[in-house]
């Protein structure tokens, strides 16, 4: 009996239910939807006015001395202290001695040469005062003129055969080129600055025992440096030497002039690039320095530049027309890093001035108010 009236409880409460949710679902039904508000997007827009664009190729590398000297040894001796140390940094002026090497033992053997060659072009004299008469004078003047502790003079000019059979035969000239050759020996004992410039690396000290062939240090010229730089090689016919570069350094915080001096004749097989040097002169610049190299390459008539990122894979653009976002195809004519160079784009195009997210066409948005608007 009990669970009769359980059942029939339970059946009235599920048809009290069923009726109030019925009820409800029919009051919720008349209800109007929500109606979700229309997004219009503001965007940054720029009106195309086409110019003449200036390309400009950027580059960069790092700063050699244009003139570097790889001091070598090409004699033996010990190295003698000098009025300047040889030490890394240290100036030395166009034609100072950079290293001096004792050279006492070697200058003996050229003095003992020379006394040879002396005598020996005395001991004709007699029969030169005899024989040839005509040619006397100019040898005793020669002779004259020879001082040992000075460069040897160059041999009288032998003006007849006779005088060559003569002065040949008594082995006159041989004597005198063993005595240049060794004076021309002597002098590789001293090493002298070719220009003046500063020492970047020094291999010895003074005291040690130089080597013939040892590599003693190297001295640069730090007026005047160079850059080696790398462009494409589409490129080759508009680099020109003699053009402007403007250098800068990686904080941006300094700029350089410099001028294009050589150009590369052949083109890298590996990176298809052709190489550019650029001289540049200023007092700042250390060898080593990393600069950044801005090339002015040409001129493009009729363009803009645009950021890279507003130029599609398609090779189009956006552009806006009554509010209504649509695309146009584009000619690029130079990429660089950050920017776009194009043409085929109408005077008068109203285009984006920034991307935005999420952009198609037939988009619907609103161009943001500038300051001329206001």
């Amino acid at each position: 009996m009990t669970r009769k009236i359980i059942l029939s409880i339970l059946g009235v409460a599920l048809i009290v239910g069923a009726f109030l949710s019925a009820n409800y679902l029919i009051a919720n039904k008349n209800k109007p939807k929500p109606v979700v508000p229309k997004v219009v997007k503001t965007v940054l827009v720029d009106t195309v006015k086409n110019t003449t664009v200036p390309i400009i190729i950027s580059a960069n590398g790092n700063l050699i001395a244009k003139e570097r000297v790889e001091l070598y040894s090409e004699v033996q001796g010990v190295f003698k202290s000098g009025a300047k140390l040889f030490k890394p940094g240290q100036k030395f002026y166009r034609g100072e001695t950079l290293i001096s090497l004792d050279a006492s033992e070697y200058y003996a053997s050229v003095q003992s040469a020379k006394s040879n060659l002396y005598n020996s072009i005395a001991a004709i004299m007699p029969d030169l005062r005899l024989d040839f008469k005509d040619v006397y004078l100019k040898w005793q003047t020669y002779l004259n003129n020879f001082d040992l502790n000075k460069s040897t003079p160059q041999l009288p000019k032998i003006s007849s055969e006779k005088e060559n059979y003569f002065i040949t035969g008594r082995g006159i000239v041989s004597a005198y080129y063993n005595v240049k050759n060794l004076e021309q020996r002597l002098a590789k004992y001293r090493i002298t600055a070719p220009f003046t410039g500063i020492l970047t690396e020094a291999l010895v000290t003074e005291g040690t025992l130089i080597r013939s062939g040892q590599k003693l240090g190297e001295f640069i010229n730090p007026s005047v440096y160079e850059m080696q730089v790398a462009v494409s090689k589409s490129y080759a016919d508009v680099i020109k030497e003699g053009a402007k570069v403007e250098l800068s350094n990686l904080e941006n915080t300094k700029t350089y002039k410099g001028v294009v001096a050589r150009v590369n004749g052949s083109i890298d097989a590996t990176t298809q690039t052709i190489t550019a040097f650029v001289d540049v002169e200023h007092k700042d610049l250390k060898e080593g320095m990393y600069l950044e190299a801005r090339l002015d390459a040409e001129n493009v008539e009729d363009a803009i530049e645009v950021d890279r990122n507003l130029l599609l894979d398609s090779e189009e653009i956006y552009v806006i027309k009554d509010s209504i976002l649509d695309v146009i195809a584009v000619k690029p004519a130079h990429f660089s890093d950050k920017k776009v160079v194009l043409k085929n784009v109408p005077n008068g195009t109203v285009i984006l001035k920034k991307p935005v997210p999420g952009a198609y066409a037939g988009m619907q948005v609103k161009a943001a108010a500038t300051d001329t608007d206001k």
